[in-house]
């Protein structure tokens, strides 16, 4: 029977498939559907179409994208064990986000239970609705100017060799939240001097200043991710731009840092594209550091997989990286931008041995350059 007025939303459990009420509730308190049209604020055409997707709209019961069932390579450690509570416990005690709870991380049990989080900053908003990423969209609450202090403090009590820290897009402030990253940065190293400090930052609307007072902050690795191909970026990040974020890349190097960033396969790319990216990071950036991992669909809502990468596409992935110049390439189904940061010193493979020691030199020559850098200074 078909309704009346085909533009309402069919009623959550309405006929065979459709999800419950919990689900639909949690997902949208994540994701709300804004009134007035559309607040992603697109910066360009979209090169892909999805209306497709969703079939017998005019039906009572609506079809659903289903997140596929992964296959056998693609298998996460379930969270748990000491060094995950009591990691948990540090984070929850001083209020802080971290990207593997927000994202839906695949790799927190594994993380955690050795130690191993990536702080978020800057709230738990994003003022930016990507359509790959699980960190909720929306108006964020007060800039929190307390936030690099209970970040260095809960830093100091987890005692770890290197930190990795990322934030939410914050659009809304003049600088980005530039000022915020850089008095983190600076307050994790007089806490923890020996502490390594890599962060993961967006790209600050193109802002060069803002990047600047980041850079000046001098972490020990800098990263912003390409998340995706060109042919892609009008679908996948709708309020960014592949060449201005190459430019941030540029921009990073050009200010003495080790540079990182990173993609995801299987949103609809192709592989002679992925190497066109390759080439492009590096001929315009010279960049150290390239991660490539399989992309997940976090909910319904979020852009359906196109095809799993099998692992011996992400070692070939591994193997062009290298041979364009990159210092180190961390590639495979689970790989994510902070997956790995800091190794564990026994590793299972010459490959990622070898990834293990190019990640210690790179780690160096940062700690050698901010020490250069703040003589300098002086």
């Amino acid at each position: 029977m078909t309704r009346e007025n085909p533009s309402t939303p069919p009623t959550a459990g309405a006929g065979p498939g459709a999800p419950n009420a919990d689900a639909v509730a949690r997902t949208l308190a994540r994701h709300p559907r804004p009134l007035g049209g559309d607040t992603q604020r697109s910066t360009g055409v979209a090169k892909l179409e999805l209306s497709a997707q969703i079939l017998n709209n005019q039906e009572a019961a609506a079809h659903h994208l289903r997140v596929q069932r992964k296959p056998d390579w693609l298998r996460a450690r379930v969270p748990g064990g000491e060094g995950y509570e009591r990691l948990k416990s540090i984070i929850d005690e001083h209020r802080l986000h971290t990207v593997c709870q927000e994202a839906s991380c695949p790799n927190m049990g594994e993380c955690w239970s050795r130690g191993t989080a990536t702080i978020m900053i800057l709230g738990d908003t994003c003022t930016r609705a990507c359509g790959f990423c699980n960190v909720k969209t929306g108006k964020p609450a007060a800039l929190d100017t307390d936030e690099p202090r209970r970040v260095a403090a809960s830093l100091a009590l987890m005692k770890l060799k290197h930190v990795v820290i990322t934030s939410v897009n914050r659009d809304e402030l003049s600088d980005g939240g530039a000022a915020i990253w850089a008095e983190t940065v600076q307050r994790v190293h007089e806490s923890c001097p020996g502490m390594s400090v890599e962060i993961l930052v967006g790209d600050f609307c193109g802002d060069s200043r803002a990047i600047q007072t980041v850079c000046d902050a001098r972490p020990e690795i800098i990263a912003h991710n390409m998340e995706t191909v060109r042919r892609m970026h009008g679908a996948v990040r709708p309020q960014a731009k592949y060449e201005r974020s190459l430019a941030v890349l540029a921009q990073f190097k050009a200010s003495g840092l080790v540079t990182k960033t990173g993609i995801m396969v299987g949103i609809g790319e192709r592989d002679d594209e992925v190497i066109e990216l390759l080439d492009d990071v590096r001929a315009a950036s010279h960049a150290d550091i390239m991660t490539i991992g399989q992309y997940l669909q976090p909910t319904r809502n979020h852009l359906p997989i196109d095809r799993w990468v099998h692992p011996l596409q992400f070692a070939q992935y591994r193997l062009d990286a290298l041979a364009r110049g990159f210092k180190v390439c961390e590639s495979g189904p689970l790989v994510r931008s902070s997956y790995h940061a800091e190794e564990q010193a026994a590793m299972l493979s010459s490959s990622a041995h070898e990834t293990h020691e190019a990640m210690a030199r790179l780690i160096d020559e940062g700690r050698a350059s901010r020490a250069s850098h703040d003589d300098s200074c002086q």
